[in-house]
């Protein structure tokens, strides 16, 4: 299946891709600005000054590759998550042909769609790491650009909590550290100071170090906003298309993949959990990826009040531990655990996991424990062994790993995308000048900024933007059926939910799932041109 750069159905200046009137204030930030709807039309988000912008991409899942063997691209991104999608868009900039290559059916479906939503500022990472100068710049880049891409942030801070007199002794030394990183704002604060910002806190508590600038953010919408930006201008997407061989040439690499074949000059390993399997078709075997598996409980959003910041442990010689945090969506969300396993796809749950996570979260804020419990994840992450980034040019092969990404890779997206760049240049990637980047606004997902359904004037104008599908989100016919006309629509249900919060809520889609199911398989939909309605 192709689907032009431009979705089905979608109207410039609709509310398929464009923010939602009303901005927050204290520093959120959704696409949102002074009551405006639409507004994506006059602002370009990291757009360069001059210079021509391109034409759309292709977006494709199925069938033989367009262009067949004559097709040769400047660089190709194998890799879809949300650092695929950022070096895919930085590199969108520059007048090239760029492919972005993703073995599922959708941007963002691997470690990307389940992680902890935390936009780090790289306070605790290593000094002098690579890790840590690219998580701070990045914190900077991803929180302006969630303002004009319409990402929802909130800022709400971080208090990493001491229970016990050695955790309080060691709240200096990770002041001190964060300072080595840059961040001059954390401070330390007393029980009785700690006690009246977080109230529902175990009684217990003794001191905590507060970190200004952590923020949650909606994970879903920022690897889909980078994608969208990507597509808009100029990158083709190929979704579906496993790289099963690579056959190193000059002046060309050829990928072999269930879809066809590529051609490309220069190559970027963007693979995530499976980036040492890839170098290893180039060559290369610098690291080994071992999965850590990260399972999470979510809970209802009448927990919701019992938080107002992202509680962290103080980490102890068994790791970092749980945190307990608020999501954009108005949930709580209590994990992760880290469980190295052997098997890259061990995504599933365990009874274990779950009672460990109970038992610690239980610690931290008793009252979370009498909530309802509506979802439980696991998530897993590229551990390489060494607690820094793998990313590495091999010039002699035209050839940019970016491996190890691990927890931070959101944080960190943006400036690893430009990092990447360089590298890129040293393998000997000539970029160009600059142009403008095609304009992109995302629907709002957060909580905390205004919804659709409470829109009076777009339902006024836009009424299916007012008929609620799925009640436990709030989210109405409006929104799935413009989720659908995107630039890149949903490759099954769970990515419908990811760009709308449908069936994600308490009941898990018993009482909404048949009608969003229905209007997946609408006439001219993804899953009535792919001939099936995905998970």
């Amino acid at each position: 299946m192709r689907i032009s750069g431009v979705g089905r159905g979608a109207r410039p200046g609709s509310a398929a891709e464009d923010g939602r009137p009303g901005a927050a204030e204290d520093g959120r930030t959704t696409g949102t600005e002074n009551g405006r709807t639409g507004a994506a039309e006059d602002r370009r988000t990291g757009a360069a000054e001059d210079g021509p912008a391109a034409a759309a991409g292709e977006v494709t899942r199925s069938g033989p590759l367009p262009g067949g063997e004559g097709a040769v691209y400047d660089v190709v991104v194998v890799g879809a998550g949300v650092v695929g999608a950022a070096i895919a868009r930085a590199l969108a900039r520059h007048p090239l042909r760029i492919a972005l290559v993703e073995a599922a059916n959708d941007v963002g479906d691997g470690t990307s769609k389940a992680n902890t939503a935390i936009l780090h500022t790289g306070f605790d990472a290593v000094p002098g790491s690579l890790e840590a100068r690219l998580v701070r710049e990045g914190h900077r880049l991803l929180t302006a650009y969630a303002r004009e891409a319409g990402v929802p942030v909130e800022p709400l801070g971080a208090l990493l909590v001491a229970r016990d007199e050695t955790q309080r002794a060691a709240l200096p030394r990770l002041a001190e550290k964060a300072v080595r990183n840059g961040l001059h704002t954390t401070r330390i604060i007393d029980a009785i100071e700690l006690a009246a910002r977080e109230p529902h806190l175990d009684p217990g508590a003794l001191a905590a170090l507060d970190v200004p600038g952590e923020s949650i953010v909606c994970p879903w919408t920022t690897v889909l906003a980078y994608a969208t930006q990507a597509v808009r201008s100029g990158v083709d997407l190929h979704l579906n298309c496993r790289v099963e061989e690579v056959r190193p040439g000059d002046p060309h690499h050829r990928l072999a993949t269930r879809r066809g074949t590529l051609r490309t000059r220069h190559l970027v390993n963007a693979c995530g959990l499976y980036a040492d399997a890839f170098d290893a078709l180039v060559g290369r075997e610098d690291f080994t990826v071992t999965p850590r598996r990260g399972q999470l409980l979510v809970f209802d959003k009448a927990a919701r009040a019992l938080v107002r910041h992202i509680l962290l442990p103080v980490p102890g010689p068994l790791g970092k531990g749980v945190l307990v945090s608020p999501t954009v969506y108005g949930n709580v969300m209590l994990g992760p655990t880290a469980e190295d396993l052997d098997d890259k796809t061990a995504t599933g749950t365990t009874a274990e996991g779950i009672a460990g996570l109970r038992e610690q979260g239980g610690r931290v804020l008793p009252a979370l424990l009498d909530e309802e419990v509506t979802a439980v994840y696991a998530g897993l992450r590229a551990a390489t062994g060494q607690e820094d980034y793998r990313i590495a040019a091999h010039p002699a092969l035209r050839y940019v790993t970016a491996g190890g990404i691990r927890s931070t890779g959101l944080s960190a997206s943006l400036a690893i995308a430009e990092h990447v760049l360089g590298l890129l240049a040293d393998c000997g990637l000539d970029p160009g000048p600059e142009r403008p980047l095609a304009p992109v606004r995302m629907p709002n997902l957060g909580e905390a900024f205004p919804r659709p359904y409470r829109d009076a004037g777009l339902i006024a104008r836009e009424p299916e933007f007012g008929a609620i599908v799925c009640h436990c989100e709030r989210v109405t016919r409006g929104e799935i059926r413009a989720a659908l006309a995107s630039t890149i629509p949903p490759g099954g249900l769970d990515g419908l939910r990811r760009r709308t919060r449908a069936r994600g809520g308490r009941c898990q889609g018993t009482f909404c799932g048949a009608e969003v199911r229905a209007l997946f398989e609408e006439p001219g939909s993804p899953a009535e041109k792919d001939g099936g309605g995905g998970r």
